[in-house]
């Protein structure tokens, strides 16, 4: 296992070389909303520089044997970032293009996303650089029992808590629990959430990224003082958090009109029925076979002329080459960075409202929290119970951010990190520098 506690000077050089047409890694806008927001702020700088690097950063490598035989090996990474308020909390993805740099820019977006929520966790995140798609279900069990044992000591109920992202799910936290279970000699479900509810997972876990997106886009909806009932919206991305926001949306009397997959969307100006629309779980890609009048292409609907739009599926989907023909009134973050720091500069401009990622899609890590309380005092929730938690708390959160929106000449993201950078940075001058 290697482990890095910092970043040289030239990886902090390239940031500032980082040109308006460039994509950012999920690094460099995370640094970028970082130092924003401290702006804004009376804070000591030694705090800020201190955030802008993660406290470790565990990368190990990951063999396992195919199915036919021969052994393959991968590389897997562990970003913690902050832990002054809580253990570490974030998501494991097994996609080709996790790397070092990503891991660490997601971390930094989970301690800002718990600091907003005022959950008592830090951040951090982590996976595997592998196409989960070219496994079949005992290699991808292989190799995350085997991921489980190189971090396994890095991880833990009090530790460092990992949960689903891209690419994983429900039964990739099982096996995870399961492995670091047998080698500690008990039950420990609290080392992860997103389980299975039958093993200790919380009900309402996996709609819950969705469900906190339709809430903030409903309450941003009255705050722009628009009809929930005549208001369109259109979704980039059909899975676990687009298809729940929508359905949510839609049974709130909105008018969903386009959504859409990896291999592009419908769209109907009279509305979709978003409950006879698989989403990506329930029945991978099957968007467009859908009946619609239209279709559209990702980068299209992105462009659609509605009251909201949701990019629900990957980051940097929202750049400088297509910001100024985005139509919509505003914008709902439901994916983690789907907006670069250039595209972001030209909505401030064009008065283009986004309410981010961090607040937006925070009811995944909220419900993380519910389910991680659950396990320690063995003690399960109803999924009304969840539910009416998870509403309380995505509009405690949301009142504060509108509270700092509103008394500063700041956008809702400036907000968002001033409330979570202004909590953690507390948390710091407090706990001080150990000698």
């Amino acid at each position: 296992m290697v482990s890095q506690s910092n970043y040289s000077q030239s990886e902090e050089g390239a940031v500032a070389k980082s040109t308006e047409t460039e994509i950012e890694s999920a690094l460099e806008t995370a640094r970028r909303q970082l130092q924003h927001a401290a702006d804004h702020l009376d804070i000591d700088s030694n705090v800020v520089d201190r955030l802008k690097h993660p406290k470790k950063v565990h990368e190990v490598t990951v063999p396992i044997e195919r199915d036919d035989g021969t052994v393959e090996v991968f590389t897997g990474y562990r970003a913690q970032h902050d832990s002054v308020r809580g253990p570490y909390k974030g998501g494991l993805r097994y996609h080709p293009e996790v790397t070092r740099d990503e891991c660490v820019g997601l971390g930094m977006w989970m301690t800002w996303k718990c600091a907003v929520m005022d959950l008592p966790f830090g951040g951090a995140k982590g996976g595997v650089a592998v196409n989960p798609k070219k496994l079949s279900d005992d290699e991808t069990e292989r190799l995350t029992r085997r991921f489980g044992e190189e971090i396994r000591s890095v991880i833990g109920p009090t530790v460092d808590i990992p949960a689903p992202d891209m690419g994983t799910g429900p039964q990739t936290m099982a096996w995870l629990m399961d492995a670091y279970s047998m080698q500690e000699g008990e039950t420990v479900p609290g080392v992860v959430t997103g389980k299975p509810p039958v093993i200790g997972g919380s009900k309402g876990r996996n709609e819950a990224p969705g469900r906190s997106v339709a809430i903030i886009a409903r309450e941003a909806i009255e705050y722009y003082e628009k009809d929930i009932k005549t208001t369109t919206i259109a979704i980039q991305g059909y899975g676990s958090v687009g298809s729940n926001a929508a359905r949510l949306l839609d049974d709130w009397g909105a008018n969903v009109v386009a959504v859409s997959d990896v291999n592009g969307g419908i769209y109907d100006t009279n509305g979709l029925d978003t409950h006879a629309i698989p989403s990506h779980h329930e029945e991978p890609e099957a968007v467009m076979r859908h009946d619609a009048p239209e279709t559209v292409t990702n980068a299209e609907l992105l462009e659609l002329d509605v009251d909201v739009l949701i990019p629900a599926a990957l980051g940097n989907v929202l750049k400088v080459e297509n910001a100024e023909e985005v139509m919509a009134d505003i914008i709902v973050e439901g994916a983690n960075g789907p907006t670069t720091s250039a595209a972001d500069q030209i909505f401030t401009d064009r008065g283009i409202p986004v309410i981010p990622d961090i607040l937006a899609n925070a009811g995944g890590v909220t419900v993380s929290y519910f389910e991680w309380l659950q396990d320690i005092n063995r003690r399960a929730w109803s999924l009304e119970r969840v539910h009416n938690e998870l509403d309380e708390e995505m509009l405690k959160a949301w009142d504060v951010v509108e509270t700092e929106f509103a008394n500063r000449d700041v956008t809702w993201r400036d907000a968002a990190y001033i409330v979570a950078l202004s909590r953690v940075a507390e948390a710091h001058e407090v706990r001080g520098l150990w000698p």
